[in-house]
């Protein structure tokens, strides 16, 4: 079964390969995200809510980069939520 650790570790990486190191600089602002490995792109959550979380994390993005940052994310961890139940799906990443 996915995680949220996964999941939020997924769009960090995908926002990686788009701005760069600066996706980490960015994760690191997020209150409950952990960066575990920097190296192997592993993160945890957490401190409350992991759904909510996770929707920190993508406004973070989108905040600066603005709707394509939420599209990239989305996609990226598609198939990721595609194994959730709807009601656990973080609110940023429904269509």
């Amino acid at each position: 079964m996915v995680t949220f650790s996964q999941i939020a570790s997924r769009i960090i990486q995908e926002q990686a390969l788009i701005i760069g190191p600066l996706a980490w600089d960015e994760a690191r602002k997020v209150r409950g995200v952990q960066i575990i490995d920097l190296q192997k792109g592993t993160v945890e959550i957490h401190n409350g809510d992991e759904r909510d979380v996770v929707d920190h994390l993508v406004a973070q993005y989108e905040r600066l980069f603005g709707l394509a940052s939420r599209v990239a994310c989305r996609e990226a961890v598609g198939s990721m939520i595609a194994e959730l139940p709807p009601a656990q799906i973080p609110t940023s990443l429904k269509p």
